[in-house]
C-alpha cells in the first residue's frame, strides 16, 4: 500500500510551509488540465519538492488557504506534492482517502471528479491513483484542479472507491480497474468496460504487458 502511514488522529499539525519542508523526499508528479482516463504525465525528479521548499513563502495565497484547511484538519496525513496557481496536488494514505475526499467536497467546495488517473510504477512496487477534482458550484474554484492522490501495492492493488463521495468516478474507476488492475472496494461494478469480454491477458496498461507477436 502507500508508503505513508499517517492518520488524522494523533498527528502533529502545522502550517503549509512546515509540511512542505518536511515532505521534500516525496516523489512528485505533474497533472495537466484535461488529462483523462488512465494516462498521466511521467514523474519528475524530487527537485520540484526542493524548489517548492525554497519558494514556500511565495505560495499562491488562495491555493495555500485551501491546503491550510486540509492540514489543519488532517495534519501530517496530508502530504503536499505541489501548490501552484490554480493547481494543487496532495497525497493521502488509502485508509484516509474517503474521509479526506468527503471533507474536500463538503468544506473545500470541490464537488466532482473530472477524471481519474492510474499509473503503474514497477520499480517502486506500487500504483498511483489520482482523482482530479473540480467545482461546478463555486465560481472562485471554476478554474482550479485539486489532484487527490493515493498509492497501493501493485501485487495486491485494492483501494476504497470514492463512488459514494463523487458519483462521477463510476466509469473512471472501472477503467482503472480494467486497464491497470486496481480493484475498488465498494464499487458496484468492477467488471469489463472497454476490453473484450474474453480478454484473458493482464491489464494492458501494466508496464509488463506486451502485444503478442511483437
Amino acid at each position: 500500500m502507500s508508503k505513508s502511514n499517517g492518520s488524522p488522529s494523533g498527528n502533529d499539525k502545522g502550517d503549509v510551509a512546515s509540511i512542505v519542508a518536511s515532505n521534500n523526499d516525496l516523489p512528485t508528479t505533474s497533472v495537466k488540465q484535461g488529462e483523462t482516463g488512465s494516462s498521466i504525465a511521467s514523474k519528475p525528479s524530487s527537485s520540484s519538492a526542493v524548489q517548492l521548499k525554497s519558494e514556500k513563502t511565495d505560495l499562491p495565497q488562495f491555493e495555500r488557504g485551501i491546503v491550510d484547511g486540509l492540514v489543519s484538519k488532517f495534519g501530517n496525513s496530508i502530504k503536499i506534492i505541489y501548490i501552484k496557481p490554480l493547481r494543487i496536488k496532495i497525497e493521502v494514505p488509502p485508509k484516509n482517502i474517503v474521509e479526506v475526499a468527503s471533507h474536500i467536497r463538503d468544506e473545500s467546495g470541490f464537488d466532482h471528479a473530472e477524471s481519474v488517473s492510474a499509473t503503474d510504477y514497477p520499480k517502486t512496487g506500487d500504483i498511483e491513483v489520482i482523482y482530479h477534482l473540480g467545482s461546478y458550484t463555486r465560481e472562485n474554484l471554476s478554474s482550479h484542479i485539486l489532484a487527490l492522490s493515493t498509492r497501493t501495492d501493485r501485487d495486491n492493488a485494492r483501494l476504497p472507491s470514492l463512488i459514494k463521495v463523487f458519483k462521477s468516478v463510476e466509469y473512471h474507476e472501472r477503467e482503472s480497474f480494467e486497464m491497470v488492475g486496481v480493484y475498488f472496494d465498494n464499487h458496484p461494478r468492477n467488471d469489463r468496460f472497454l476490453l473484450p469480454e474474453d480478454w484473458a491477458d493482464i491489464p494492458p496498461l501494466r508496464k509488463e504487458f506486451r502485444i503478442k507477436g511483437r
